[in-house]
């Protein structure tokens, strides 16, 4: 008898621990769209480059495709 409980005793342990990460049900992904105009990605830019991220010729390229993108 005191086998037996200490099996049920382990069963339900681990019954137990199996279930436990499976109430993750209510997590919502959630999409985010930002827009930036078209002045605050080129003043972005501009401070990229007054920083020394990037150099003036990369700095010419992006500002050139940007203006053509519009």
């Amino acid at each position: 008898m005191k086998m037996f409980r200490l099996c049920m005793l382990f069963f339900l342990i681990i019954l137990g621990a199996s279930f436990a990460g499976c109430g993750g049900g209510g997590a919502e992904l959630k999409s985010h769209t930002t827009t930036t105009t078209l002045g605050q990605e080129l003043m972005d830019l501009k401070a990229a480059y007054e920083k020394g991220v990037i150099t003036k010729k990369e700095y010419e390229s992006a500002k050139e495709k940007l203006l053509d993108r519009e």
